[in-house]
């Protein structure tokens, strides 16, 4: 049995009123916020004096080569000017996200040690593929100071998996490994064994994904979808098939059987428990009470 995620109340402010441009998300009872910041809002924010201070920031974006979304980690004691460097040099990013404190308690030891750690937790957890080319070491911070920071952390985590960014968000679902529900996908000598979970279907590592691809799934989403996964490293390659290196999300269960059988099919039946129930029946069929 695993502890459940206590209740909390996030604000979310829009400046300028506009849900696409800056938002300043916080959760009321903690003295940390996040700013995010699409690239091409940087003339609004910086008009907020949230962002012209000592913080963390991330710089989110997706890849054309890539099967993962690429994130930066960075800290700064100015973000604002920061993410003006990134805008001239760095290409992927779409939006950033700047972490400061409300009580600007932040300095410059706590920021370095919060980018040590965000960019430890976040390639542990391996959802996004990280821009950085050098892994910082740890800062030396006093032992209480470390325990403060650790449960910023704690917020900053929340903070961006609620704007949209889950960095250091488990895709595995919230159970042990005994208890979760895991589904199978088979077909043209391939085997591919997945979760439901909240964003889509996690295909696990270990997984087979059928080598070649129909005629009539070919310059399609199966061989694109391939071609990234064999560029990023999820997928390894045999002389037989292809197999996953390691756990990856799909957004959909039916591109997640695509890739795993190579050919058109519909998700939702594809995959099945233990039993021989599909998806569509045990996640898909309307509610009723107690079920």
């Amino acid at each position: 049995m695993t502890d459940r995620p206590l209740p909390k109340t996030i604000q979310i402010f829009l400046p300028d009123g506009n849900p696409r441009s800056v938002r300043i998300a916080e959760i009321t009872s903690r003295t940390v916020r996040a700013v995010e910041v699409p690239r091409t809002k940087l003339a609004v924010a910086a008009e907020r004096d949230e962002v012209r201070q000592v913080g963390l920031y991330f710089l989110f974006g997706e890849s054309e080569e890539e099967a993962k979304p690429r994130a930066y980690i960075g800290e700064s004691e100015d973000c604002l000017t920061r993410l003006g460097q990134h805008h001239q040099r760095k290409d992927f990013w779409t939006r950033a996200v700047v972490v400061t404190s409300k009580t600007q308690r932040f300095d410059k030891a706590q920021a370095r040690w919060l980018e040590w750690h965000a960019e430890r937790e976040a390639a542990r957890v391996g959802r996004y593929t990280l821009d950085n080319a050098v892994s910082p070491s740890e800062p030396h911070i006093s032992e209480p100071v470390r325990a403060d920071l650790l449960d910023t952390f704690g917020t900053v985590r929340v903070l961006l998996a609620t704007l949209g960014f889950p960095i250091f968000e488990n895709a595995h679902a919230p159970a042990a490994p005994s208890e979760r529900e895991v589904f199978a996908c088979e077909g043209r000598g391939a085997r591919g064994r997945a979760e439901y979970v909240e964003d889509g279907l996690l295909v696990l590592a270990g997984s087979q994904a059928a080598k070649t691809v129909t005629a009539s799934t070919r310059g399609a989403y199966a061989e694109k979808i391939r071609a990234k996964l064999l560029a990023s490293g999820v997928l390894t390659e045999t002389e037989t098939h292809y197999v996953f290196a390691q756990d990856h999300l799909f957004t959909t269960p039916t591109a997640a059987a695509v890739a795993v059988i190579g050919r058109r099919t519909n998700g939702w039946k594809a995959w099945k428990d233990d039993r021989g129930r599909t998806l569509d029946e045990l996640k898909r069929q309307p509610l009723t009470p107690g079920r």
